[in-house]
């Protein structure tokens, strides 16, 4: 079989060929350039494009999403740039916003400082109040325990032991006093010799200290003058800045006014325009009122020119009907004559039938008024039935009523007798109430007669510690004492003295009296009756 033809379709048309495609004798199709189409295509209805038109079309179909790709492109590369050059900018100094934040920074470090040198102060402050609250509470508990009448009386023994060392001191003294005189003028010029070295030492300090105060004054003058002379450069670089400062605002607010001076020409002009558009608007608008008040004239004088005329029609069908009326009189007036003689046949009819309609009347009403009957009969038939219904819906309401009202009977019945319920419960509750408060106030009893006893205890023990204590600060004076004095009896006596128990009992537990140690600070009042006035702030009677 011999190779199919098919039709092949090229870019343009070349030279020398034809419109159908030829087959070639060869078999070698594959080395055939172009675009094969299914067979039974005619070639005359399809129309071939040059590439670089093909391209133009694709490019005018495409345009916009492609100016648009690079506007948004565009938008983003400056968009990168600008967030590029906002963060190379942010850190520099040289700027007018970098110079505002480094003093921000600089005045917030400086804020800081002080704040942390003021808490730094308050720290220190409250330390030393704290040790200061120390020492007075120290004071103040050393002044309370002086003034224990035991420590008194130990004051005043050892006050009469150094009155008793200083009485025999005077007494070697005055054994010793009379070998003085014979070396006295010998003693007197040692002495006179002495206090002149010592005066003579004395002036040498003071002019020391005075060379070594006046370099210090000197050293802190210079000082004084060098710190001015700083602030002075300091103030003169920030004045300096100040002023630049002040001249790149003032720059702005030049360039601002500019701005706004520029805008308000814009906007003065703009109004102008819109006040000549609106003079314009309200000509046209005044033209279009009088042409239509113009309209409206000539309206009411084609509405007042047809009224004329409807009138001078109408008077025109009033004189036509006038002749047409005086027309059919005068022919009636000509048929009367005629029929003159037929007169009394035609009264004798009508009067028959004028009887005849009065006896349609009469029946008529008749018929009417028993239907008004009729009516009647049944609107009172209809009322009594109405009123008998009511009758029955009031007797039907009562009984509803009084069924009503038997239901709340019966519910307050059942309330007042489940309010006695409750009241019997509550009483019980009460009861039992009570019951408990018996036995808490039984129990409050044993706990206040074992607070008495721990009351006794506390008060024995606080005794015995402060007779401990004293007895070792007695014995820590009277060791002190005994390196220089010899007559101790009355120191040893004083600590003897006011020992023992500081209340007595009877044997019998049951008529016991006690004796109240109230203590002699307010330290140990409070240890002492910590059961009875732990919870109040009231003052107990002790004078600060």
């Amino acid at each position: 079989m011999g190779a199919v033809v098919r039709p092949l379709v090229r870019f343009g048309r070349r030279k020398g060929q034809s419109r159908q495609a030829t087959p070639s004798n060869g078999s070698n199709e594959d080395d055939i350039e172009g675009i094969f189409l299914p067979e039974g295509v005619d070639l005359r209805q399809i129309t071939i494009f040059p590439k670089a038109e093909w391209e133009r079309i694709q490019d005018s179909l495409h345009a916009r999403s492609r100016e648009a790709a690079r506007i948004r492109a565009e938008k983003k590369e400056r968009k990168d740039l600008h967030l590029k050059s906002q963060a190379l900018v942010q850190n520099w100094t040289n700027t007018i916003a970098g110079m505002a934040q480094e003093k921000l920074k600089a005045q917030k470090m400086r804020q800081q400082k002080d704040e942390e040198e003021k808490r730094r102060e308050d720290l220190e402050e409250a330390k030393y109040q704290a040790q200061k609250r120390k020492e007075a509470i120290e004071q103040a508990k050393t002044y309370q325990y002086y003034q224990n009448e035991r420590v008194k009386g130990f004051h005043r023994a050892l006050l009469l032991t150094h009155v008793l060392k200083e009485r025999d001191a005077q007494i070697e003294f005055k054994k010793k006093n009379q070998n003085l005189y014979k070396n006295r003028d010998d003693e007197i010029e040692c002495e006179r010799l002495q206090m002149v070295l010592k005066e003579e030492e004395k002036a040498k300090e003071h002019h020391k200290k005075r060379m070594q105060l006046n370099n210090d004054q000197l050293e802190q003058i210079a000082e004084h003058k060098h710190l001015a002379e700083l602030a002075k450069l300091e103030d003169i670089r920030e004045g300096r800045e100040i002023q630049e400062l002040t001249r790149l605002h003032h720059l702005e607010i030049q360039e601002r006014e500019r701005k706004l001076h520029e805008e308000k020409l814009e906007r003065k002009q703009a109004h102008q325009e819109h006040v000549a558009d609106q003079i314009i608007l309200k000509a046209i608008e005044k033209q279009k009122q009088e042409e239509e008040d113009d309209k409206i004239r000539r309206h009411f004088k084609a509405k007042q020119a047809m009224a004329k005329l409807r009138k001078a029609k109408e008077e025109e069908i009033v004189r036509i009907m006038e002749e047409h009326r005086e027309q059919i009189s005068n022919r009636f007036l000509a048929q009367m004559k005629k029929q003159g003689l037929d007169e009394d046949e035609r009264i004798a009819r009508e009067i028959a039938e004028t009887e005849e309609e009065e006896a349609q009347e009469r029946k008529a009403k008749e018929e009417k008024n028993k239907a008004d009957l009729q009516s009647i009969k049944e609107y009172r038939m209809s009322v009594i039935k109405m009123k008998e219904d009511k009758e029955q819906q009031e007797r039907l309401e009562a009984k509803e009523k009084l069924r009503e009202l038997m239901e709340a009977d019966r519910v307050y019945q059942e309330l007042e007798k489940d309010k006695k319920h409750r009241n019997h419960c509550a009483n019980l509750k009460l009861q039992e109430a009570h019951v408990v408060q018996i036995a808490e106030k039984i129990g409050r009893a044993e706990r206040e007669k074992q607070e008495e006893a721990e009351y006794v205890k506390q008060k024995e023990l606080i005794a015995l510690c402060k007779e401990q204590e004293f007895q070792a600060y007695a014995k820590k004076i009277i060791d002190e004492e005994s390196k220089t004095a010899r007559n101790l009896y009355p120191l040893f006596k004083a600590a003897k003295e006011g020992g023992g128990p500081v209340y007595r009992e009877r044997e019998d537990d049951t008529s016991a009296t006690k004796l109240p140690y109230t203590g002699d600070t307010a330290q140990e009042m409070k240890l002492l009756n910590e059961y009875r006035y732990d919870k109040t702030k009231a003052r107990l009677g002790f004078t600060w």
